[in-house]
């Protein structure tokens, strides 16, 4: 379609000529524009989630004292048990360390007979005070 249809006016020489059109409201104006936020009340509120979360908290705090008790009372029955066989253990240890101290005795009197006023048996650093050795087990054929 050409312009002279669409407004009515025949012959029209330029876009100048042509009459001033423009759109308006439709009747009773155009409807309001939101602008303001409008959130849903929608789910629980603060205080519900804040009582939520400190009762969440109480409890999970609550089972963790329970079982610090717990895990308290098993670790004391277990130092309990280890008091009481320790003197046992002792004994062993003593009686394992005495027959290698005689073998060792033994040993280091075949070795040194040759030597002249070796003693067996004596401490060589004369600190006068008697020590046991530092490791578990005596094994001569090492020295």
């Amino acid at each position: 379609m050409t312009e002279s249809v669409i407004r009515n006016k025949p012959g029209m020489a330029s876009v100048k000529d042509m009459p001033i059109l423009q759109d308006g409201p439709p009747p009773g104006g155009f409807a309001p524009v939101r602008y303001a936020r409008r959130i849903p009340n929608k789910g629980p509120s603060a205080m519900a989630i804040f009582l939520a979360a400190f009762g969440a908290f109480s409890y999970g705090m609550y089972e963790v004292g329970k079982g610090n008790k717990i895990r308290r009372a098993l670790k004391e029955e277990k130092f309990a048990a280890r008091r009481a066989i320790l003197p046992v253990l002792q004994a062993e240890e003593d009686e394992r360390f005495v027959k290698e101290w005689k073998k060792y005795l033994e040993y280091e009197a075949e070795v040194m007979k040759d030597v002249p006023g070796w003693k067996v048996g004596e401490n060589v650093y004369n600190s006068g005070r008697w020590m046991p050795p530092a490791t578990g087990e005596l094994r001569p054929e090492v020295w």
